[in-house]
């Protein structure tokens, strides 16, 4: 049931115990398959570009505000940039078994305030894609923002016209909430940017789902998943 006002007008929930939330910091965190480290273009600039490299075009950059780059110097001095900022505050993902960096994610738009956090500049190689540590990678930073930081909302926002993300955000269980028609400029065209979240309330299925598709005994010895991550998220919503 709504509150209303002194004034008979409907208004939100009270929220008496909340106070602003910590900003992110530059935290390692680990998991099974992978960890999340800041970025460093020592450490990590040449691992990601000899991933990246494998890819045979450049298509996985075509809805990213950076790249593609012309050569390793190129990238280099892009990630000694990114590598600098607080928001978008950069994560390198690490193939725990290689060592090697495989790709980078971020959080951004960070709001301390209202306790919500973004997720983007999602760039993954071809070793990372449609693997346990893609996904794992996900689940570590969604669970840094809810379990540790305690953020309220966590947000996913892409190119309505980018397919292959907009499927990712609704696999990991973000909700769709529409889009903003002509919301950026970039690359010199313009873009419509779909909005998913995941809002404290849904974290612990979102969270429980993910949890048990990561869980070693869902893969065989070739590493092929046993069941979908969306069958278990079904599991969840049910219990």
């Amino acid at each position: 049931m709504n509150r209303t006002n002194d004034y008979a007008q409907p208004i939100g929930p009270e929220l008496p115990e909340w106070t602003p939330r910590p900003r992110p910091g530059s935290v390692t965190l680990h998991g099974h398959y992978c960890r999340l480290q800041p970025l460093d273009a020592e450490t990590h600039a040449s691992d990601l570009y000899e991933a990246y490299a494998t890819a045979s075009d450049g298509r996985d950059w075509t809805y990213l505000f950076v790249g593609p780059f012309d050569d390793f110097e190129q990238y280099r001095a892009y990630v000694r940039s990114a590598a600098q900022s607080s928001d978008p505050l950069h994560y390198a993902v690490i193939d725990q078994a290689s060592g090697k960096a495989l790709g980078t994610l971020a959080l951004m738009r960070i709001e301390p305030a209202h306790g919500v956090i973004e997720v983007g500049s999602v760039t993954f190689s071809p070793a990372l894609k449609q693997s346990p540590l893609s996904t794992e990678a996900q689940y570590l930073l969604m669970a840094y923002a809810f379990d540790e930081l305690g953020y309220r909302r966590y947000e996913w926002k892409c190119d309505d016209l980018n397919a292959p993300s907009r499927r990712a955000a609704q696999r990991l269980g973000f909700v769709y909430e529409g889009t903003f028609r002509q919301a950026v400029v970039y690359k010199g065209r313009s873009r419509d940017t779909a909005w998913y979240s995941i809002i404290d309330s849904q974290w612990p299925a979102v969270r429980a789902a993910l949890q048990a598709w990561l869980a070693p005994d869902n893969f065989d010895a070739q590493g092929r998943q046993r069941k979908a991550l969306s069958s278990f998220r079904a599991g969840c919503a049910d219990s």
